[in-house]
């Protein structure tokens, strides 16, 4: 069964015309739950709301700051045992390439000269690998693939532009 409109016209107290007044009153003698939310309604309608006890506000309040400064207390331990932990976890990993590290100066620099040739090497046969491709590609694809690559990124690049305008826009009015 169907309650919206009618949970909708009760709960918010909403005037309704005598067409929409005939299909509540029917709604409300084949439906049980709608007939005890309104008579629940009713009911909160007629009581009178309780005042709250003396320094109601005072004692929350202090309530208030002894969790802000036990939850604060509680976050900065859990931080410091996680760094802690953290710094564990890495002296353990990289605890023994350290020490051979700091064991000899002839070791660390014959290292570092041979990871920045590597780094030398690897870097010019990825420039020349491109340099190959870039040289090839062209000669596979017809003109008009060409235009529906380039279509495509452009696509892509306004949907992200516009997906970004979404997210960051500010909401206006009321």
């Amino acid at each position: 069964m169907n309650h919206l409109p009618f949970e909708e016209w009760l709960l918010n107290d909403m005037p309704v015309n005598p067409e929409q007044q005939r299909e509540l009153e029917s709604h409300l003698r084949n439906c049980s739950y709608c007939a005890a939310l309104i008579e629940t309604g009713k009911m909160l309608k007629v009581t009178r709301m309780a005042s709250p006890a003396a320094d109601f506000t005072t004692r929350f309040q202090a309530r208030l700051a002894v969790r802000k400064v036990e939850e604060r207390r509680r976050k900065t331990w859990g931080a410091l045992l996680f760094a802690l932990g953290g710094s564990v976890l890495l002296m353990w990993i990289a605890g023994p390439a350290l020490l051979a590290f700091f064991d000899s100066p002839a070791a660390w620099i014959s290292t570092g000269v041979g990871w920045l040739v590597f780094l030398g090497t690897t870097l010019f046969a990825l420039l020349d690998a491109a340099s190959v491709i870039l040289n090839v590609i062209p000669s596979f694809l017809p003109p008009f693939a060409w235009m529906i690559v380039l279509s495509m990124f452009a696509g892509m690049g306004l949907l992200w532009s516009v997906s970004i305008w979404r997210f960051v826009r500010l909401p206006q009015g009321v």
